[in-house]
């Protein structure tokens, strides 16, 4: 029982391809900057703009509804969800 106990309490390791820092493009450096940052980074970044634009919607909240910066980086859809935002996003990072 003891080992299962000290087992769980292990930290978890973080993965070292997220913490990676990666480049982005001019679309995405307009939202998020142009410094490399790991992906984890890159993601709070966005969601940062996005609730300071107010860009999350307000009937379904899992949508992102694009401003100009933003339509760039989903490639000129209005909306997307966030699950096909991270996909996009992906596009833009070297």
């Amino acid at each position: 029982m003891a080992a299962a106990k000290k087992k769980a309490a292990k930290k978890r390791k973080p993965n070292a391809a997220f913490m990676k820092p990666v480049q982005p493009d001019v679309a995405l450096s307009a939202v998020v900057g142009s410094k490399p940052i790991p992906r984890t980074e890159l993601t709070k970044k966005l969601w940062v703009y996005i609730k300071k634009n107010g860009l999350q919607d307000k009937k379904k909240r899992t949508n992102i509804n694009a401003d100009d910066a933003l339509k760039v980086v989903f490639g000129g859809k209005k909306t997307v969800t966030m699950f096909e935002m991270t996909k996009l996003v992906s596009k833009h990072v070297k």
